[in-house]
C-alpha cells in the first residue's frame, strides 16, 4: 500500500492537480491543441499503462484485464492488445452496459477483437494462473458505490494473489475527493493519466492507490502553458521556501514567537509546540501558560522562556511578539477564553489550533492574519457539519472554511488540504500512519508559527511547515516503522527538512 511506501515515489511525479470534472475538457483541449484524435490519446493511454506493466513485473505471462463499460474500459482493450501480441497470455473480462460504448473505447474493442482477441463476460470463471490483473473498470468518472457485477469483480481482485495495477484511479476509488463509498480495488500500483487527480491524493487515496505514477501521455508543452488550479508539495518543495542563513544572522532575526496555552495538566501540549518552534528555527520562543506547568516545561527544554499566562504579561507578551501561537492545551474554561479574547484584538500573525479553534466555532470571525490547523473533527464543529461531510470532501471542506473564517486554513489528515483567501490550494503529499498519535497536531503547530516568524507569508508558512513535518515522520518511519512513532521522535530528523540545503538528494 502506498500508506506503507512512505511517499519513496514521490520524487518523479507531476506537481499539477486538476479537478475531477475538469478532465474531460483538459483531454480535449489538449488533443485539439496539438492535432490527435480522442482515440490516439486513448491509444496513448494504453500504451503506458502496458510499458508500466511490463517493467513491474517483466517475467507475468499471464495478464486478467478487466474492462469498465467506459473509456476506461477501452484503455484496458489497448492494454490487452499490446500484451497479447507480445506474446502475453491474455484474458479478458468485461462488463456489458445498456447503453453504447463511447465511440474511442468502441474503436479500441473492435481493434482487440480484430486481433483476435476474446472478450469474456463479467461473470466468468478467472484462469488459475493469473498473474497480473489490470484495473480498467470505472475510472475517474465514479461518484458513488460501484454496482453489480463492479463490485464483484473487486472484490474477486482483492482476495486474488495478483498484483493490481488500476489505470487511472483504482476502481470504486473517487477522483474528486479520495471518497470509497462501495468495493475499492486494492492497488499495488496506479497509473494517471495526464495529470493527477484530487483523489489520488488526499481522502482514503493512500489505502488504496499502492504506487502512484503520472504519465503526460505528450501533453507536457500543452500542460506548460496551463497552468493546474490545485498543486501537489513533498519534501523536494522544502528548498523553494527555505532558504539557508547568512553568516552574520543572529536570534531576532528568525523571529520572536509567543505560545499560549497549557491549561493545569496539559504541559505536554504547549511544550512540545514550543519546542517544535524552536527545532524549525525560531530565533526565541516565549510561553505563557497555567503557573503549574512553569517548572516542567523549564525542566524539559530550558532554552524556553516561560511564565504564567497572566493579563498584564500576555499584554507585555504580545507587544514583543513577532508571531502568536494559541490554542494547544488552552482549555476552554474562562482562563482559556479570556486569553483568546485578549489575543483576537491583536493584528499579527498568528496561529490557531486546538481549543481555539472550539472557542473558534462558538464566536466565529473571519480575518487575514491568522492560520488555521483543524482535524476533520474541529473542521466539522467549525462548520457545523458531521465529521463524516469533512472526510467526505475534504477539497471543498477546506475552502469552505476560508470562505468562513480566512486567512489560511490548514485541514489535517492523510493528504493535508491547505487553502487561503486568494484562491490557492495545496495537497501535502507527505506522512504515514504513524502520525495516527497524540501530539502531532501541537508539533505542527509549532513548526508552522516557527516559520511565520522566519519571515515567510502565511500560506507558504503552511506548506513548508506541513512538508516538513510529513517528512520528518516518513523519515522516522523508514527508521523504525510507523508502529509506536511519537510526536517528539520528529524531533531527532525535523533538522534535514528545515534545512533544506542538507537533504540528501
Amino acid at each position: 500500500m502506498r500508506n506503507q511506501e512512505l511517499n519513496a515515489n514521490t520524487r518523479s511525479l507531476s506537481h499539477s492537480v486538476w479537478p475531477a470534472q475538469a478532465i474531460g475538457k483538459l483531454e480535449r483541449d489538449a488533443a485539439d491543441s496539438l492535432g490527435l484524435t480522442l482515440y490516439e490519446l486513448m491509444q496513448r493511454a494504453g500504451q503506458a499503462s502496458y510499458e508500466l506493466a511490463r517493467r513491474l513485473w517483466p517475467e507475468a505471462s499471464h495478464w486478467l484485464v478487466l474492462c469498465g463499460h467506459g473509456n476506461n474500459g477501452g484503455d484496458g482493450y489497448v492494454v490487452a492488445r499490446l500484451a497479447q501480441a507480445a506474446g502475453i497470455t491474455v484474458t479478458l473480462l468485461a462488463c456489458e452496459g445498456s447503453k453504447p460504448l463511447p465511440e474511442e473505447a468502441q474503436q479500441a474493442r473492435e481493434a482487440w477483437l480484430a486481433a483476435g482477441g476474446v472478450i469474456h463476460a463479467a461473470d466468468a470463471c478467472w484462469p488459475e494462473q493469473v498473474e497480473v490483473i489490470i484495473d480498467a473498470l470505472l475510472g475517474t468518472g465514479l461518484n458513488r458505490a460501484p454496482a453489480a457485477p463492479y463490485d464483484h469483480l473487486i472484490t474477486l481482485a482483492n482476495a486474488h494473489a495478483a498484483p493490481v495495477l488500476a489505470i487511472d484511479m483504482p476502481s470504486g476509488l473517487a477522483a474528486a475527493n479520495g471518497t470509497a463509498p462501495g468495493a475499492t480495488m486494492l492497488a499495488a500500483h496506479t497509473l494517471s493519466m495526464i495529470v493527477l487527480k484530487p483523489g489520488q491524493l488526499t481522502g482514503k487515496a493512500r489505502d488504496y492507490i499502492g504506487q502512484l505514477h503520472v504519465d503526460e501521455l505528450g501533453l507536457s508543452v500543452f500542460l506548460a502553458g496551463n497552468p493546474a488550479p490545485m498543486q501537489r508539495v513533498d519534501a523536494q518543495d522544502l528548498s523553494r521556501w527555505l532558504k539557508p542563513r547568512k553568516a552574520t544572522s543572529h536570534k531576532g532575526d528568525h523571529g520572536r514567537l509567543l505560545v499560549v496555552g497549557g491549561d493545569r495538566g496539559t504541559a505536554g501540549a504547549i511544550r512540545m509546540t514550543a519546542e517544535a518552534a524552536l527545532r524549525a528555527g525560531a530565533g526565541l520562543v516565549r510561553v505563557l501558560t497555567h503557573e503549574d506547568n512553569i517548572a516542567p516545561i523549564l525542566t524539559a527544554r530550558p532554552e524556553l522562556m516561560v511564565d504564567a499566562l497572566v493579563e498584564e504579561r500576555l499584554q507585555q507578551a504580545l507587544e514583543w511578539a513577532d508571531v502568536i501561537a494559541i490554542g494547544p492545551g488552552l482549555g476552554q474554561r474562562d482562563w482559556g477564553k479570556q486569553a483568546l479574547k485578549t489575543v483576537v484584538a491583536c493584528e499579527k500573525p498568528m496561529l490557531w489550533d486546538a481549543d481555539a479553534l472550539n472557542l473558534l466555532a462558538i464566536n466565529a470571525d473571519y480575518r487575514q492574519n491568522r492560520i488555521i490547523t483543524p482535524h476533520p473533527g474541529e473542521a466539522a464543529r467549525l462548520l457545523g457539519v458531521k465529521t463524516s461531510e469533512i472526510e467526505s470532501d475534504r477539497i471543498h471542506a477546506a475552502q469552505t472554511l476560508v470562505k468562513r473564517y480566512g486567512g489560511v486554513v490548514v485541514l489535517k489528515g492523510a493528504g493535508t488540504v491547505i487553502a487561503d483567501d486568494q484562491g490557492n490550494l495545496v495537497i501535502s503529499d507527505v506522512g504515514n500512519a504513524g502520525m495516527a498519535s497524540g501530539g502531532m497536531g501541537d508539533i505542527l503547530s509549532g513548526i508552522i508559527a516557527a516559520l511565520m516568524g522566519q519571515k515567510l507569508a502565511l500560506f507558504d508558512a503552511a506548506c513548508a511547515g506541513c512538508v516538513a513535518h510529513g517528512a520528518a515522520a516518513d523519515a522516522v518511519a523508514r527508521q523504525r516503522g510507523t508502529r509506536g512513532m511519537l510526536a517528539t521522535d520528529l524531533f531527532e530528523l525535523l533538522w534535514q527538512f528545515v534545512n533544506p540545503e542538507m537533504i540528501q538528494q
